[in-house]
């Protein structure tokens, strides 16, 4: 496996990341470029996802560019790996997970001359640029299917960890359920992980145990598609299609497209017109979308499904488009509104439809 190597202290790397803090400037060298993630590749999810983006990029900008990562990385790790990068001549680097962000930040302030995009995250500076995917447009269309499939009208969900970004998953998959099944709830099963597949296969049986006849998931592995397989539900992957998990169970996926992405800003860096960005894409863009369904969704239901891609795409629909309630029927968004942005992005709550309470 091509996996980078740390091999120097965090002092060797301290000593010589002045030499990587010149302007970011074209050049006539291949780009060197890596990306760091918090999980196995694997063969599917996540992680997964990033690096198929990653290879995209190599695929599109040929030898113009070179890529190398480091997989399963730990918070507390981030820092060093970012220091031993710059260190070794890498001008734009990828952080990929929230926990991330904090350690991008604090490296790239003794790094100038290197270009840093964050995932997820919000925190930015002049060399430091975030991206995400609008994912709750695809939950939604997720959330169609499961209600649409689910015959004890409880969908269960394995949540990782209950940040916004997690929040508005469990949330526009509940609205899309509930769009085309008003009597469907959703029980959330918290495993403070994104990605430990005993943990997962466990929240997956107490959903299950519970009458969660599909299950959905914010989580890496494909332990919760292999149970629902062997418990015969249904299930939702999520980062790419999780189908070998279980031909009968996964009905489709929630699915990241970074390619674009990444080939874009690594030609910047090329051309020398990289610049920090928000950026957050959705169907329109091409950063999301949906794995194909499974052939036991009904004609019907994949008609709807593609209506409100088309919809969603367009600006017609919004996922959190009013009337939206809370858990106590409260009314955050009034009818012919949809939510903010900003809104959307420091979700705190539940809709109506979740069933329990959010961990403090």
């Amino acid at each position: 496996m091509k996996q980078y190597r740390l091999l120097s202290t965090m002092a060797g790397a301290l000593a010589l990341a002045a030499a990587a803090a010149a302007p970011l400037a074209a050049s006539a060298e291949p780009l060197k470029a890596a990306f760091i993630y918090n999980s196995p590749i694997g063969d599917a999810g996540w992680t997964f996802a990033h690096n198929q983006g990653r290879l995209a990029a190599e695929a599109n900008l040929g030898d113009k560019i070179k890529t190398t990562y480091v997989e399963s990385a730990t918070e507390g790790d981030v820092e060093r790996i970012l220091l031993k990068f710059a260190n070794d001549g890498y001008k734009l680097i990828f952080t990929t997970s929230f926990g991330f962000m904090n350690p991008t930040i604090k490296a790239a302030g003794t790094l100038p001359g290197v270009a840093f995009a964050h995932a997820t995250g919000y925190k930015m500076a002049d060399n430091v640029g975030v991206y995400h995917a609008r994912a709750y447009e695809a939950r939604y269309l997720s959330g169609i299917v499961a209600g649409k499939m689910t015959k004890t009208n409880v969908a269960g969900f394995i949540a990782s960890f209950p940040i916004p970004e997690v929040i508005r998953g469990i949330n526009a998959f509940t609205q899309g359920l509930r769009s085309v099944n008003p009597k469907a709830t959703v029980k959330v099963v918290w495993v403070s992980t994104w990605y430990d597949p005993g943990k997962e296969r466990e929240a997956a049986e107490a959903l299950i145990v519970q009458g969660a006849d599909v299950i959905s998931q914010f989580t890496d592995s494909g332990a919760a598609i292999q149970t629902a397989e062997e418990r015969g539900v249904h299930a939702i992957g999520v980062g790419s299609d999780m189908s070998r998990y279980g031909q009968k169970a996964h009905l489709t996926a929630v699915i990241y497209k970074w390619g674009g992405f990444y080939t874009k800003a690594a030609q910047a860096v090329i051309d020398g017109n990289w610049k920090a960005e928000n950026v957050w894409g959705g169907l329109a863009l091409d950063m999301i979308d949906l794995a194909p369904l499974n052939a036991a969704v009904p004609a019907d239901v994949a008609a709807l499904v593609a209506a409100g891609r088309a919809d969603i795409a367009a600006g017609k629909l919004h996922p959190f488009q009013g009337p939206v309630k809370d858990q106590s029927g409260a009314v955050r968004v009034a009818a012919g509104e949809a939510m903010a942005d900003g809104d959307l992005l420091g979700l705190n709550w539940y809709v109506e439809g979740v069933e329990g309470a959010l961990p403090q």
